[in-house]
């Protein structure tokens, strides 16, 4: 009895064999045939040209990458793809491949229910669909599943995937057990995410002993919003694709992939398998929502004025909609779309959704419609991006200096891990050069976090607590850069004349360390404190008896001899500055640089400087760009080491012209005349 209820049955017959003939080696067609209620929309000319990169890559082989629109159907395009080549046996074994685990058991989940409730894939497809129909949702079936009194070897789990094998006897046109198994028998289809350990190792076992390894890989958005913003994830997951993926078919064997991915920053990983000069391997390209765009941007401007009056006036949108259609013809002008049918019922037109994306938030328009992230901020200023940071190379030698430098700083961020420091050189018009830095301990590898650090201070120091490891490891740096003959290119030597150390996340041991350094005269503690525009500006402070004010950095006095005096800096100003010198043009006047030749060996530098972005704003009579860190949090360690550096030059006279405040006029009193009493 418990053998009978195993056994499945006779298989059906093909309903409509023309048919699936007919789709056999047409994606195009697959999709419209048996999927006519996700691809309900006529194609556009960019989706036509997925479907020719996926079929070139399923039967001749390659790599392409395709950067497509949010929303444009990519992910069902790729499941609908990856069961098309199992079902038909182009590809054995397919692999898809999401930015998590979770998002491609998702994926696979799709494909699953539709082999469960398709009635035309039932109909064409019997061998594969009507075992799948017999365990009627009840996984553990599958493993005593008999046709015929064979095991079907069939798998369903949430991340596997393993078409059932039915023999077929093709001079009798049915199934039999005599035959050998149908084509898609045996057929594999996994998902997994880019960073999971089920990535490697993948393979299987077949009913006559072979085994058999991935040969497609279908990678979906293969990058968080994170990991996009994130200089070391990106290298990771772009590591990944090049070796985990691209390795999974074993040695001597080849593996194709199709990509659809969409570039959310520039630098992304996405980003990089589309540039050709990097990749060419992949043959990216890039798809836009919008070709070209409208020509009478006036009209568009009213176009957006009455749509948002009249949603603050609780509305829908619909008096916009009046205006585009009465002018629909002028405003058009100019404008190409890619997929003209593509808008929603409220709208008139493809070239009225693009518009109205682009409305509501440009910077994301951009990014995930355009493929084309914006680098710079609206207002004409530009943020400066990691990439433009770490290209300010000046060809010298790491740890040397350019002639004319009349100082050299350094600037020391604590951390429970690691110490950041950086050490810089200036000119007495604050053209400046970052001639070295780095972590201690030091990670030896290009790209690292704080957070992920392997080399820490309680492994540096074993056996002393937490705050014994700081000061152990600020005495060792402060020796080390301290007491370091530092070379100029013209020959001349010079030491660091200021040092300034962080005490914003632990004072207790870097006071302790500043008091046992040998060199404590050139080292002082620091904090810094954002001054905002609604607060007082540090140089109208009330100064008090012993107070030093400086240029937007402040030492107050003490009232205990005992008690270290620290620096207070308005990072607002410092930061800004810093940003200011790196956009002027190498070779200039107050140009910042870095040292070497080779900007690849700056990239996690410029990813610390370009951390952050600022929010301009106004208040007491003047205007303040405050920054903030980046909604990701990433780290931001250099830049405040960037910023200890400059503000240490100002301690020591380098200035600008406009920093250099105007001498005020003594006016002096009358001399009295001396009168004399006669007695």
């Amino acid at each position: 009895m418990a053998a009978a209820g195993m056994e499945i049955g006779p298989i059906p017959d093909v309903v409509d064999p023309r048919r699936r003939a007919r789709c056999a080696k047409d994606l195009r067609a697959f999709c419209e045939v048996y999927f006519r209620e996700i691809f309900y929309l006529a194609w556009s000319d960019d989706h036509l040209k997925a479907i020719a990169k996926i079929e070139r890559a399923v039967f001749r082989g390659g790599l392409f990458a395709l950067a497509m629109e949010r929303g444009g159907g990519k992910s069902a395009l790729i499941r609908t793809a990856a069961l098309w080549a199992i079902l038909y046996a182009h590809r054995r074994y397919v692999v898809i491949v999401a930015a998590t685990a979770n998002k491609a058991a998702g994926e696979l989940e799709k494909v699953q229910a539709a082999l469960e409730t398709d009635e035309l894939l039932a109909a064409d497809f019997p061998e594969v669909i009507f075992p799948i129909t017999c365990l009627e949702r009840i996984a553990n079936r599958q493993k005593g599943q008999r046709h015929n009194g064979q095991h079907t070897r069939m798998t369903w789990q949430q991340n596997k995937l393993i078409l059932p094998t039915i023999g077929i006897d093709p001079a009798f046109d049915q199934y039999s057990l005599a035959a050998g198994p149908t084509a898609a028998s045996g057929s594999i289809l996994t998902a997994c995410g880019l960073t999971g350990g089920e990535i490697r190792g993948q393979n299987h076992y077949l009913a006559d002993g072979r085994v058999v390894r991935p040969d497609f890989v279908m990678l979906d958005d293969p990058q968080t919003e994170e990991s996009a913003y994130s200089l070391i994830q990106c290298e990771r997951r772009e590591k990944l694709v090049g070796g985990a993926v691209l390795g999974m078919a074993g040695p001597h064997q080849k593996i194709f992939a199709f990509a659809a991915i969409t570039v959310i920053r520039k630098g992304d990983m996405a980003d990089s398998l589309l540039d050709r000069r990097a990749h060419p391997e992949w043959q990216g390209e890039r798809f836009q929502m919008v070709r070209s765009f409208p020509a009478n941007t006036k009209l568009w401007d009213e176009y957006r004025r009455v749509r948002d009056e009249d949603l603050r006036a609780d509305g829908d949108g619909s008096a916009a909609t009046q205006f585009y259609a009465a002018n629909r013809a002028a405003m058009d002008a100019g404008a190409s779309v890619s997929w003209p049918d593509r808008f929603n019922a409220d709208e008139v037109s493809a070239v009225q959704h693009a518009m109205n994306l682009k409305f509501r938030d440009e910077e994301t328009f951009f990014a995930e419609y355009q493929n084309d992230p914006l680098t710079g901020r609206e207002g004409g200023e530009e943020l400066l991006t990691a990439d433009a940071i770490a290209a300010k190379v000046n060809a010298l030698e790491q740890g040397v200096f350019p002639a004319g430098c009349h100082c050299l700083t350094a600037f020391i961020d604590v951390h429970e891990k690691l110490l950041y420091w950086a050490v810089c050189a200036w000119k007495q018009d604050f053209t400046g050069a970052v001639i070295d830095y780095g972590s201690h301990p030091d990670q030896r590898r290009r790209y690292f976090s704080l957070r992920e650090a392997a080399r820490t201070l309680g492994r540096l120091y074993q056996g002393r607590g937490r705050e014994g490891a700081i000061v152990a490891g600020l005495a060792d740096l402060l020796a080390e850069l301290l007491d370091r003959e530092w070379k100029g290119e013209d020959g001349s030597v010079l030491n660091v004349g200021r040092c300034l150390i962080d005490t914003g996340w632990e004072p207790d041991p870097v006071y302790a360390a500043i008091r046992l350094s040998k060199r404590g005269g050139l080292v002082w503690p620091s904090k810094g404190q954002g001054v905002t525009a609604a607060s007082k500006p540090i140089a109208e402070y009330d100064r008090k008896r012993g107070d030093f004010i400086g240029h937007n950095w402040w030492i107050p006095s003490v009232k205990h001899k005992r008690v270290l005096r620290q620096v207070l800096i308005d990072t607002n100003h410092w930061k800004s500055f810093c940003q200011s010198r790196l956009r002027i043009a190498l070779g200039d006047r107050g140009a910042l640089t870095l040292w070497g030749d080779n900007p690849v060996r700056h990239r996690l530098f410029g990813e610390h400087v370009a951390a952050e972005y600022f929010v301009r704003t106004s208040g007491r009579g003047r205007t303040v760009d405050e920054w903030k860190l980046l909604p990701h949090r990433p780290d931001n360690h250099w830049l405040d080491c960037l910023v200890g550096c400059a503000v240490g030059a100002s301690m020591l006279g380098t200035s600008t012209l406009e920093d250099a405040a105007p001498r005020r006029k003594t006016i002096k009193a009358p001399r009295k005349s001396r009168v004399r009493y006669l007695s």
